[in-house]
């Protein structure tokens, strides 16, 4: 059975969004085209409360995109963006979500970034997301979204060490950083996983 993990396909992501990725908004035709393919599909969606510890807001004198600890762990320090409630944590409108058949939130501990779908960034706690994908007999993952340097490819690294096949949808995915992402891919690359294009799944 494969599942297709639908990363953070919120407003706040998108271009005019609080932490735009460049063209994030062109991913969206093509995940709609790659859900009907799927027989799960599963969706994550940061869901911060105001005032997250990865704000740089919530630390006076720092500046978005600062390197900073939070809790003993690395944290790079964000614009506001996905806060419980606010439009741009809402999904894309464009995004079909008929067939989203569960959402998994992720980031709602102020004191801790959570990038990946599985797992908080210190692995203390678990969404549950990999329980639930065993549960329906999952063992391959395609993974597409936002941001491919950052929340994707933590996810992917999460699925492969939660034991799933990984399949990372390439052309819909968009990146942050060119730099980060080419780091991130041959990471992913490294551990088993497997890239693949939408047109090559929806064969």
């Amino acid at each position: 059975m494969k599942a297709l993990l639908l990363i953070d396909i919120q407003n706040d992501f998108v271009p005019g969004g609080a932490l735009a990725v460049a063209g994030g908004d062109a991913i969206i035709p093509l995940v709609n085209r790659l859900q009907p393919h799927f027989g799960l599909v599963v969706a994550t969606q940061d869901w911060h409360p105001a005032g997250h510890g990865s704000f740089a807001s919530s630390h006076p004198g720092r500046q978005p995109f600062e390197q900073t600890e939070l809790h003993g762990l690395p944290q790079t320090l964000w614009p506001d963006h996905c806060v419980q409630g606010t439009a741009g944590a809402d999904f894309h409108p464009a995004l079909d979500q008929h067939r989203i058949e569960a959402i998994f939130r992720k980031g709602t501990n102020p004191e801790i970034d959570s990038y990946s779908g599985f797992f908080d960034n210190g692995h203390r706690k678990s969404t549950g997301l990999a329980d639930y994908l065993r549960g329906r007999g999952v063992t391959q993952v395609y993974l597409a979204g936002l941001a491919a340097d950052y929340c994707v490819y933590f996810s992917a690294k999460d699925a492969l060490q939660e034991g799933f096949e990984v399949f990372f949808v390439e052309d819909a995915t968009r990146a942050i950083s060119a730099d980060g992402y080419q780091q991130a891919r041959t990471d992913l690359l490294q551990r088993g996983a497997q890239f693949v294009t939408v047109a090559e799944v929806a064969q």
